[in-house]
């Protein structure tokens, strides 16, 4: 039996509660994050909202900085003292959100978490090491896998402890975050043997590098991949602005916010898990990337001018829709590119997913302050996310284009799917 496959199922195991506890840990934030921002901030919900666009994009931006770091560090030093800095980094974050005096505090907390925010990256790269032949790309499951649960029982958690007091979340995740790393230290065996490490270089660590190389692709390729930008611009509506706006317009508490998370959290797993099998092959890669765009657009404008609380769940179900969209436009990306440029293009379309979420909901978190402060000329919460819908409607017309561009039509040939 090779090296690699002697790390067994206990390594793999490990990667799949690293990436687990990451993930519930910022579910956890979701749904109590509004009331922990109006406590400490001594502000209302609208001025905590533009707060926790702040926080997001203090974390996005080092995250966006030190993950090409960390993950060039990995090749240098192996992914073992990698992944053990990183779960050790969000368990002090935890901490720090769970005893802040002040919101300064949560902003301390959030750098850190930024800057050891890499975890996924090098697990990744750690089931590449022991993974060969076909279960290499089962293994890489076990990311998606643990992603959906971690966020699905991360809300709940938020939702239900934060009832109870609402700083119980961050202690029971930044408990989860430090057990899990004394158990890596003492048990996790390091996947990069030496012969295979290379020395660390600032160039590839840079993160702006790899979003230059994005212009190189024919004229269809890169609208394809602005349309992409625009959309996951455009989510940042419902991932940043959501909680708040349903305190504000329907006064829900955390065990309600708790609730629609988990929601949702199902509808994706569903959908990502099981419809979108269906879809593409039946329906093909461009049907499936215009027909989710779209119900990206209607979910959202249904949330901007719902007035009925309830009817949030209704509204969730086009906007989930959407996911079909999203996967179908990565894939059809993929597939016109050449097979030895697919590392380089997923790593730099993964910078720009990086970028979206700094631009994102610190511009989505500003629209719904605007709107909703005290005074404003005009109060509309929904704000956020018609802009949101706007955005989908630019990103339809910009692939419709991509489609249409004659020149690079012998470029675009519909992807069969294997």
């Amino acid at each position: 039996m090779s090296k690699p496959a002697q790390h067994g199922k206990a390594a793999l195991g490990f990667i799949f509660v690293t990436i687990f506890i990451d993930v519930l840990g910022l579910g956890v934030i979701i749904p109590i994050l509004p009331k922990l921002l109006e406590e400490l901030g001594h502000v209302d919900i609208s001025m905590a909202s533009q707060y926790s666009g702040y926080l997001t994009f203090t974390y996005a931006s080092m995250q966006f900085l030190f993950a090409p770091v960390l993950g060039n560090l990995s090749d240098l030093v192996g992914r073992r003292p990698v992944l053990l800095f990183s779960l050790f980094g969000f368990g002090i974050d935890y901490l720090f959100m769970a005893f802040a005096p002040t919101i300064a505090w949560l902003f301390v907390g959030r750098l850190i978490a930024g800057i050891a925010g890499a975890s996924t990256t090098t697990a990744t790269a750690y089931i590449a090491d022991v993974s060969t032949g076909d279960k290499r790309a089962a293994n890489f499951g076990l990311i998606g896998a643990a992603t959906g649960l971690g966020f699905i029982l991360g809300i709940g958690l938020g939702g239900f402890l934060g009832a109870i007091w609402i700083r119980l979340p961050f202690i029971v995740a930044a408990g989860l975050a430090l057990l899990n790393a004394l158990y890596g230290f003492f048990v996790l065996p390091e996947s990069l043997a030496i012969r295979n490490r290379r020395r660390f270089e600032w160039k590839r660590a840079n993160p702006v590098g790899s979003l230059l190389r994005l212009r190189k692709y024919s004229m269809a390729i890169s609208t394809l991949i602005t349309a992409y930008t625009v959309v996951y611009i455009g989510q940042k509506a419902v991932e940043g602005v959501l909680p708040f706006y349903v305190i504000e317009k329907f006064q829900w508490t955390t065990q309600s916010i708790g609730a629609l998370g988990i929601f949702i959290g199902l509808l994706i797993a569903a959908i990502q898990g099981g419809f979108v099998r269906w879809t593409i092959p039946k329906f093909g890669l461009r049907k499936n990337i215009l027909a989710g765009i779209t119900f990206y657009g209607i979910g959202l404008a249904l949330i901007a001018f719902n007035n009925v609380g309830w009817l949030m769940y209704v509204c969730m179900i086009p906007y989930c829709l959407g996911g079909i969209g999203g996967t179908a436009l990565q894939g059809f990306i993929s597939d016109n590119v050449p097979a030895n440029e697919q590392g380089e293009l997923q790593g730099a379309l993964a910078s720009l997913v990086s970028l979206t979420t700094i631009i994102g909901p610190l511009m989505m978190t500003t629209l719904f302050h605007h709107f909703t402060i005290k005074g404003a000329s005009v109060y509309f919460p929904g704000a956020p996310f018609l802009l949101g819908a706007i955005l989908m409607l630019i990103s339809v017309i910009l692939t419709i284009r991509s489609f249409k561009k004659k020149d690079d039509s012998h470029k675009l040939p519909e992807p069969t799917l294997m």
